[in-house]
This record gives C-alpha cells, sequence and structure tokens, in this order.
C-alpha cells in the first residue's frame, strides 16, 4: 500500500459519503457531453464553449450537488461554476488535468494536459482532489517506462502541492490487434494496469470494470491496498449498477460515474435538462450510492 498524508486522507474523506464509499458524478467530459444533449437545434459539435457550461452547471445544480464530489474540467466549467456560486459547499471539486484525445507514438496512446494546466493552477480553481487519465497498455509499458515515469511524477507533485491525486487509467485495442484478441487480453490488462500504477506510487485509483468477480478480485489483489474505484465507460445505468455491485462485493471503494446517469438527461432546453435531471439522472444517483454502500 502507499500510504497517504494526512491532507490526501482527508482529500479521500472528502469524495466518499457516510459509509467510506467513494462516490463522484463524472462530468468532466467535452465533446462527448456535446454528442448527447438532445433537442439541439443543428448539430451537436455547433454547441458553444458557453452553452456547454450552461449545461454543466445544471448538471451540477440538479445532479451533483446530491453527491460527496463532482469531476470537472477547467477549460469549460471553471472557474465560472465554483465563481457562481453553483457548486454546493458539501460538495466537492475533482479537477481533470487531462486534454481531450490522445497522442499516439509507435501504435501507444499517450495522455496530454490541458493548455497551461497544473496542479498548482487547479488548486487556484478550488480543487479538493487532482484527477489524471493515463491510457495503459502494461503489456508494453513495463515499470519504469514513460507512462510509469509520468504516473510517479505527478504522484510526487501532488504529495509536495498537498492534494489528493485519482489516477484513472484506460486500457485499449491496438491497431494491429483483432476485437478478439483484445478481449481475450483486457482482463489481465486492467488488472496488470493497477499493479503499474501502484508500483509508480498511485494511492487511488478509477478503474474499467474488469468482467467478472474473479477479474474484480484480481484487482483487489493487484491493487496491494490502493482503494480503487469502477467507472462507468457509457455503459447503461442497469448494467453499471451491476457491475457496482459485483466490484464492491471484491474490495471495490466505489464507482465514478459520468454517462451511465446523465447521458439521456441532457437537453439543450433549460426547463427540460432540469426536469430530466431531476426525474431521470437524480434517482438514478441514489440508486447508485445505495449499490456503493453493498
Amino acid at each position: 500500500m502507499n500510504p497517504m498524508t494526512t491532507v490526501e486522507k482527508r482529500g479521500l474523506q472528502s469524495i466518499c459519503q457516510d459509509s467510506g464509499k467513494i462516490v463522484i458524478v463524472a462530468a468532466d467530459q467535452r465533446n462527448s457531453m456535446k454528442a448527447v444533449v438532445q433537442d439541439t437545434p443543428g448539430d451537436t459539435s455547433d454547441i458553444t464553449s458557453a452553452q456547454l457550461a450552461d449545461i454543466k452547471a445544471d448538471l451540477v445544480t440538479h445532479l451533483a450537488n446530491h453527491a460527496p464530489a463532482i469531476l470537472l474540467d477547467p477549460e469549460v466549467a471553471l472557474p465560472q461554476i465554483v465563481d457562481n456560486g453553483v457548486l454546493g459547499r458539501n460538495t466537492a471539486l475533482v479537477v481533470g488535468l487531462d486534454a481531450s484525445g490522445f497522442a499516439v507514438e509507435d501504435g501507444v496512446r499517450y495522455t496530454q494536459y490541458v493548455p497551461g494546466m497544473s496542479v498548482e493552477k487547479a488548486r487556484r480553481m478550488g480543487a479538493d482532489v487532482i484527477k489524471m487519465l493515463y491510457y495503459t497498455r502494461p503489456d508494453l509499458q513495463p515499470a519504469g517506462s514513460r507512462v510509469w515515469q509520468e504516473i510517479h511524477q505527478l504522484v510526487a507533485e501532488c504529495e509536495q502541492e498537498q492534494i489528493l491525486l485519482i489516477v484513472e487509467l484506460l486500457t485499449y485495442k491496438l491497431e494491429t490487434e483483432t476485437a478478439e484478441e483484445y478481449e481475450a487480453k483486457f482482463a489481465d490488462l486492467v488488472i496488470d494496469g493497477a499493479r503499474l500504477a501502484v508500483d509508480a506510487g498511485a494511492k487511488l485509483l478509477k478503474l474499467q470494470y474488469p468482467g467478472s468477480a474473479e477479474a474484480c478480485r484480481a484487482v483487489t489483489d493487484a491493487s496491494r491496498g490502493v482503494p480503487w474505484a469502477v467507472l462507468s465507460a457509457g455503459v447503461d445505468h442497469e448494467t453499471f449498477i451491476q457491475q457496482v455491485a459485483i466490484a464492491v462485493s471484491e474490495g471495490c471503494a466505489g464507482a465514478m460515474a459520468g454517462r451511465a446517469i446523465w447521458k439521456d438527461s441532457l437537453s439543450f432546453d433549460e426547463k427540460t435538462r432540469e426536469e430530466l435531471l431531476t426525474t431521470r439522472a437524480l434517482p438514478r444517483l441514489k440508486e447508485l450510492s445505495r449499490a456503493v454502500d453493498g
């Protein structure tokens, strides 16, 4: 286990329910959030940053303020959601440092920072916790590799800045693989990715559902006492609830969910958006909270 500092422990507490289980509403998406906005006049890609910021603000008001924490991006949502008093005082702010998309070198993906962002700047935006996404192929990226070094360096920087870091890992299919070959490797890639990140110093993980109770147990073992939360990866709500129940029963510490909760609850019309978030997304969040508590 990679021990947390006192400040990091407080950060972890801020994103947990009273039970000590993690629940975070993920809303740091940009283009993928635009793509699910209903009733948009014209193409959803034409939604402006200002319009998307309004949508995110309503998502916070009507949904995320009922959760322990919200994950937001520093490009569209911040700092105005904090400055305008939209974020409730009892909801912690997790700031994602990763930009949309990725760079590819030698067939391997690498995360990029939001231009101009840093841990220190995120703190000035009001961050209680930091999140950074890393694309991982642990079969090609052993300890000491570039991604290992990037995780190690950011963990150290966050510790120095006295703020907790959530390390999010996403594995992916290589261009040279068939879908069947990747599917056969998927669980091991999630498990070995957790092991790689913990070896690099990670203290809190956000991971894909590895596919089964047995694989979840293996992730818990590979994490060696480092808590991990499962992400929704855009699956439907009912499927995610089942995944969360299985993962929690095998040692998972909670859930960080975005599209599984709100992907069909975002309308371009403000009144419709409020109604959908209140009557459709919020009950899902409450069900997720119960599932996380087992």
